[in-house]
């Protein structure tokens, strides 16, 4: 991609947005296809998915058939090439006495973490916006289902989702024609689905970021951008030039050719074709600037020459990723100790991750089975949306869980056979190879994806004793999970051990204080800068603009009030899409 790699900016741009990801990825292309000047600000190193995606390579060509290590915690192919939990040279810290360590994963890379995930884009239901009105807990959404549901077409309609519309509460249906057809459910989903239906939870098929077949570039361009030619013609051509996906290989390699969603392949390549955005990357930003109470640029460490240095613009957007942009409105006490954009105190505060735990079994009824849709998405091909919505009064904690699954036979990998060293030991030649043929691909996994609440005890602010390789102040967490998720994880558990054994395995369900996962560990982390109806408890309106500085918007994961049980990706790209067109129309009447 043409960047600025040379630090040729222009002295002044109309909008600085910083972050290349969901969020910023959105951001910048809505305004550059509506001819707004953008320069784009991204910490990590430039990355081509076209030319650096090992897509067809064999676990074979790695090291250690390409098995986790580490270092790296997804395995050798995983798309994420300069970040993880842990990057060198960046610490954060965990604060005493906190009940859990927070794990903070972050993508040093062109396009962020939309390069590394499941592609499960599920919109957030009805209720997922008055948490508060249904039990009583947590905050409301200053906005409604109603308010968003039009910009989830369009950002499906965009990027290509597959799926199905199933009318199930608060698992909202898209528009008629907005959903790519999902390929079919592969053998264990199979049995996994009747099993469900036995037990009662519905199994139907996965909402995911793939191309099943390819976009309608003649219609869908004058359906996305009305009365812009110029942005049509050039949605059109970058559509065209995405190919469907041929079920090779794992999404979470990367796309060489843009069949799935990353910012690299779907939002940056149309921005950077309007002439309208630059980007440098390898630019670590320290703070946001202040000129007579205006956001006005930002300050950043150049990382190749490590030098410091300032671009400047009308309107700053941090899209940085939760935890990092609360970084840096923490970090920018131009104005007040207390940091930027922060009278009401909540920067930092209401952090969440998603409730995670999983649990997978033997099915011998998958032994010596048929081949059927093995192949496919690199990725589930069915669900399960949270089905007991309206009972939470007899279950015993607040909100909900989908459920995710996974089984076949995908490439074999470093411990696919290790059930053998268990049921056939000491074997070699022709009885080996027969029972490597019984056992492949007969275990079967499910995993839980649930709401937690937000609580006083999670929460991030700066270290006041550490600075990072670019002398930054390092983030440090605070963790304590309340009942309602380790009663959630129990009874996911439970779940999966019905589901498993309906489907003729046995299972070993643990406690759910046992289960549940890592806070930080699924990667879902949104909050620290939550927006509301007022001032004085939020630090954004509905449009992700601060109270306290009308030129600077959050449109990352930080400005979410709750974090319903999915995935969050969809939904920042909604924001960041409505809010660019509010934007737009305050920059036209002067208000910012």
């Amino acid at each position: 991609m043409p960047l600025l790699t040379d630090r040729k900016t222009q002295p002044q741009y109309d909008v600085i947005v910083v972050g290349s990801g969901a969020g910023g990825g959105m951001a910048a292309m809505i305004l550059a296809l509506s001819g707004v000047k953008v320069l784009m600000v991204e910490a990590g190193r430039n990355y081509e998915p076209a030319t650096e995606t090992p897509m067809f390579n064999t676990p074979e060509m790695a090291p250690l058939r390409g098995d986790r290590t580490p270092v790296r915690p997804f395995g050798h192919y995983d798309a994420t090439i300069d970040g993880g939990w842990q990057v060198p040279g960046e610490p954060y810290t965990n604060k005493a006495g906190t009940e859990g360590d927070f794990w903070w994963w972050r993508a040093r890379m062109l396009g962020g973490r939309t390069n590394h995930w499941g592609r499960i884009s599920l919109r957030f239901g009805e209720f997922d916006f008055i948490p508060k009105s249904r039990d009583g807990l947590g905050v409301d959404w200053p906005l409604s289902y109603g308010d968003i549901s039009p910009w989830y077409d369009r950002v499906e309609q965009l990027i290509g989702v597959y799926g199905e519309n199933d009318g199930i509460a608060n698992a909202p249906n898209s528009s008629p024609g907005v959903l790519l057809p999902p390929p079919k459910p592969r053998l264990g989903e199979l049995m996994a689905k009747k099993s469900g239906k036995q037990s009662g939870v519905p199994i139907v098929a996965a909402h995911r970021a793939v191309l099943s077949q390819p976009l309608d570039w003649k219609n869908l361009p004058a359906q996305l951008f009305p009365g812009n030619p110029k942005a049509q013609e050039i949605i059109g051509k970058d559509m065209m030039l995405r190919a469907p996906c041929f079920w090779a290989t794992d999404c979470i390699r990367g796309c060489s050719i843009r069949a799935n969603f990353q910012s690299t392949t779907v939002l940056l390549p149309p921005a950077l074709a309007t002439g309208n955005l630059d980007i440098i990357t390898d630019a670590m930003v320290r703070e946001v600037i202040m000129e007579n109470g205006k956001a006005a640029g930002v300050h950043y460490i150049d990382k190749k020459t490590r030098r410091d240095a300032v671009v400047k613009a009308r309107i700053v957007i941090l899209a940085a990723s939760t935890c990092e942009t609360s970084r840096i409105l923490l970090n920018s006490k131009s104005q007040d100790k207390a940091g930027l954009a922060n009278s009401s105190g909540q920067v930092g505060k209401n952090l969440m991750d998603s409730v995670g735990t999983n649990l997978g079994a033997h099915i011998p009824a998958l032994e010596n089975s048929p081949i059927l849709n093995e192949d496919g998405a690199g990725g589930l091909h069915v669900y399960s949306p949270w089905w007991l919505v309206n009972e939470h009064s007899k279950l015993g904690f607040a909100r909900g869980y989908h459920i995710e699954m996974g089984g076949g036979r995908r490439m074999p990998q470093m411990s696919s056979f290790s059930r053998l060293d268990q049921t056939s030991p000491g074997i070699y030649g022709s009885k080996l190879k027969e029972e490597a043929k019984r056992y492949y691909g007969a275990s079967f996994s499910f995993s839980g994806r649930g709401e937690m609440v937000p609580n006083k005890d999670c929460y991030t602010e700066l270290d006041p004793q550490v600075v990072d390789q670019w002398g930054i102040p390092v983030l440090r967490f605070h963790w304590k999970w309340s009942d309602h998720e380790i009663k959630q994880a129990e009874h996911m558990q439970q779940t999966f051990a019905e589901l498993i054994e309906g489907m003729g395995g046995k299972a070993s369900p643990k406690s759910g204080r046992e289960a549940i996962q890592r806070p930080g560990e699924i990667i879902h982390e949104v909050g620290t800068a939550r927006m509301g109806a007022k001032a004085g408890d939020s630090v954004t309106n509905q449009y992700c603009q601060t109270w306290d500085v009308k030129n600077l918007f959050l449109m990352d994961g930080s400005v979410l009030p709750s974090n319903p049980d999915k995935n969050p990706t969809l939904t920042i790209m909604a924001l960041a899409w409505r809010s660019c067109e509010w934007l737009m129309g305050e920059m036209k009447a002067g208000n910012v």
